[in-house]
């Protein structure tokens, strides 16, 4: 059968969490866990975004607010779930737990993520929008030029991103988590290039995507340079007030790039991808066959990639054809 024309995104998306990896596809998702006695475990459930169903979620620039809260949802929830495998078996629930799940009517745990989500955010607002800020800020007797002192803000905004990528990567449970995270773009990757899920196959699939989270917060980090380049006020307290209501309008412009960057492969696309896929070669490490299985698991539970590569790249499957040899084919960088 003649295949059809390459069709570059899936629709799928994950992440990794603790031994795992988390798949996505619209609604439903599944996590797939390496207990501690060997054994994968996958839970499959439905993700209901904020503002499910509602118009203004379709929106283009408004939608990537919303999908950026949810994506922090989602990922909090399942980070906890794959953590609860590893909890400590003798650790007891604390006054302050019954005292929150009495008063929440049993929602304790709920609340607690949304205190924690809300913390990593004014941490994450603090570190990457307001500490370059103030560094600058030292800056301006020094360098008179407004244009000047927004990029060097913009500069030292990245060079503290980049720090803190590569020092989490040297802890040694962060690149495992960075193996399972380059398990989940393998897996992505095999299926986009129409070739069977298979361990062999995955393996042989490039650990960098061009979708993937690392690369929209490489897109943040550099839209935010270019509106706080064009948007200025003279007072430094409207200043700061103005890096802190834009982090929305960044949001929405970033989440608009990765889109077209998922859907298009031409020269442009290409040269503002580069940055953020060279940064994935951090946040992405070389996963080992264990883990690829995991990754293989999550994606089978909510994503018919046989079907998929049917519709898109023409293939008659059978069991001989999935476990072909493809030693001809050349490894992906």
């Amino acid at each position: 059968m003649k295949k059809k024309k390459y069709s570059r995104s899936s629709g799928i998306g994950g992440q990794a969490v603790l031994e795992g990896v988390m798949m996505r596809n619209k609604d439903d998702y599944a996590v797939a866990v390496r207990k501690p006695d060997g054994e994968i475990e996958v839970e499959v459930d439905v993700f209901h975004g904020f503002c499910h169903g509602s118009r203004i979620t379709k929106i283009p620039f408004i939608r990537g607010v919303f999908n950026f809260i949810d994506s922090l949802r989602i990922g909090m929830k399942t980070l906890n779930y794959s953590a609860s495998f590893y909890d400590d078996e003798e650790a007891k629930e604390t006054k302050l737990d019954k005292a929150l799940d009495k008063i929440s009517r049993g929602k304790g745990e709920s609340i607690l993520m949304g205190i924690t989500m809300v913390v990593s955010i004014a941490l994450a607002v603090g570190i990457f929008i307001l500490l370059p800020f103030f560094l600058s800020s030292l800056l301006s007797s020094y360098v008179r030029n407004a244009s000047l002192l927004a990029i060097l803000e913009g500069v030292i905004r990245i060079l503290i991103f980049f720090a803190y990528v590569a020092g989490i990567s040297m802890m040694k449970d962060i690149r495992r988590l960075y193996q399972y995270h380059g398990a989940e773009h393998k897996c992505i990757n095999c299926i986009e290039k129409g070739r069977p899920l298979t361990v062999r196959n995955v393996m042989r699939s490039s650990r960098i995507h061009k979708r993937c989270g690392t690369s929209f917060l490489f897109f943040v980090m550099f839209v935010s340079i270019i509106l706080f380049f064009f948007i200025r006020v003279d007072n430094p307290a409207l200043k700061l007030a103005a890096r802190i209501l834009l982090i929305p309008v960044i949001a929405g412009i970033s989440y608009e790039i990765i889109r077209l960057v998922g859907r298009s492969d031409n020269i442009f696309v290409q040269i503002i991808s580069a940055p953020g896929m060279l940064l994935q070669r951090l946040t992405t490490k070389e996963p080992d066959e264990s883990m690829v299985e995991v990754a293989i698991k999550s994606v089978e539970a909510v994503f018919d990639w046989k079907g998929y590569l049917v519709e898109h790249f023409g293939y008659e499957l059978t069991e001989s054809r999935i476990e072909e040899d493809v030693s001809s084919s050349d490894k992906e960088g």
